[in-house]
């Protein structure tokens, strides 16, 4: 497994596992022993996921059995909308450490920057400098609210977790992150399945001339770029399958026939529309 140097000197795997839209406990739980298990050692979640709880049992289980120490792992969550600001921010963190069952994270990021997210930067900060994140970061932030962002904190975000796969590649926010030094972190690396990238011809084709799947072209395409990438998957064969990216490598050829499937918009969402805004900002997930 490939790590990437964030900007403060952490070292980051450059694949995780991702649970996002697995609120079962116990398959979330079983699913992320099993990516464990399986060589994944970067593990993503967050509040709004609500399976933080499950995602430390099965750390603390694989930790026990002697799999993986502490050490080895790279843990994610993030702050909701909700608990944006200094003194929310500081409540949510202990909440998500105490559901965890971790003494710190290694990375914690803002999930929308909505809100009062600036005040929930300055917490970051303070728990970052008490040693308790030893990376803090952002999600979703286009390049114009990144860069304004930047201006004004002390502290760069270490990474930028946002949609970025085959279908909309994101070209100019990748320019930017590299121009900040930040490190781009794809959610959504297989377009939640949308344009057929599981079988999708260009992919592959592509992944046939090295014993591949279009799946695992797309991965590899990402992390060639730069990007950190965290798929999800809830079956054996397939987290295989997805951690199998690092024995190959795409010709610039391949890379330039990848760059031609960009539509430049999202399918999955629109940041920009103001009824998902007001969506996102009004979704409590707690009381």
């Amino acid at each position: 497994m490939n790590c990437i140097t964030l900007n403060n000197g952490v070292k980051m795997p450059m694949e995780g596992f991702g649970v996002f839209q697995v609120p079962d406990a116990a398959v979330c739980a079983q699913a992320v022993m099993d990516a464990i298990d399986a060589g994944y050692r970067l593990i993503d979640t967050a509040a709004a996921y609500m399976n933080e709880e499950a995602v430390g049992k099965a750390v603390a289980r694989k930790i026990a059995d002697g799999t993986v120490k502490r050490g080895d792992l790279f843990i994610t969550t993030k702050l909701w909308v909700q608990d944006a600001g200094y003194e929310n921010t500081h409540r949510a963190f202990e909440c998500s450490l105490r559901k965890l069952g971790l003494e710190f994270l290694d990375l914690y990021l803002i999930h929308q920057p909505m809100g009062d997210y600036y005040g929930a930067w300055r917490a970051m900060e303070e728990l970052h400098a008490e040693g308790k994140i030893r990376a803090i970061g952002v999600c979703n932030m286009y390049p114009h609210v990144l860069m304004d962002f930047c201006l004004h904190n002390k502290i760069t975000p270490a990474v930028n977790q946002i949609e970025l796969h085959p279908f909309f590649q994101q070209e100019s926010a990748l320019r930017v992150m590299k121009e900040l030094g930040i490190v781009p972190e794809a959610w959504g690396p297989f377009a939640e399945g949308r344009n057929n990238i599981f079988s999708h011809p260009v992919l592959a084709k592509i992944g046939s001339k090295y014993g591949k799947s279009a799946a695992q072209t797309a991965l590899r395409w990402n992390v060639q770029r730069g990007v950190v990438v965290i798929p999800k998957s809830v079956h054996r064969e397939r987290m295989a399958q997805n951690i199998d990216i690092w024995d190959f490598s795409l010709s610039d050829e391949d890379m330039a026939a990848i760059a031609q499937l960009d539509l430049g918009h999202s399918e999955i969402v629109n940041h920009f529309d103001a009824a998902f805004v007001k969506m996102i900002g009004s979704w409590n997930i707690h009381g």
